[in-house]
């Protein structure tokens, strides 16, 4: 299993996931589509023409959606018992098809569950950054993991 256990975890740790992922038009059209979001900044190349950005702008859930998920393997993954939340979400740069994201995570807090013996929790930072290392999102994440098997 991959996921660590709530004990592997020490606040200050940090974790460079090494999955790097090229966003392509489908990505975008795709989440934009399955929520149903209208946003001609997502969808209309004309319309985005005549922004201050030029261009289609990749819809910040799919960038949010992929930085969680390429961290999973290295933190969460057989382990998780819920996530509990995602908090001060930031996006501070877009992202454009043809960008090639990476994430790491920092551990920020840790500690013991009162209500369930078994779990602890551990509060993950996440970031984004694209191919000129530019940070394109970043979130708190907590987590409810498993302890270690006795």
């Amino acid at each position: 299993m991959a996921g660590r256990y709530f004990e592997q975890f020490a606040v200050g740790d940090k974790i460079t996931h090494d999955l790097h992922r090229t966003v392509t038009e489908t990505d975008n059209l795709l989440i934009t589509t399955l929520t149903h979001n209208p946003q001609p900044l997502h969808l209309d190349a004309e319309y985005a023409a005549q922004t201050e950005f030029g261009r289609i702008v990749v819809n910040g859930l799919f960038t949010f959606s992929l930085m969680v998920g390429l961290s999973v393997g290295d933190t969460t993954l057989g382990t998780l018992v819920a996530n509990l939340g995602y908090d001060e979400v930031v996006m501070p740069k877009p992202v454009f098809v043809g960008d090639t994201l990476h994430a790491e995570t920092e551990v920020t807090e840790t500690r013991e569950s009162k209500s369930r013996p078994n779990a602890g929790i551990v509060v993950f930072t996440h970031r984004m950054y694209n191919q000129r290392g530019e940070m394109v999102c970043q979130c708190k994440r907590t987590a409810l993991l498993q302890r270690q098997p006795q």
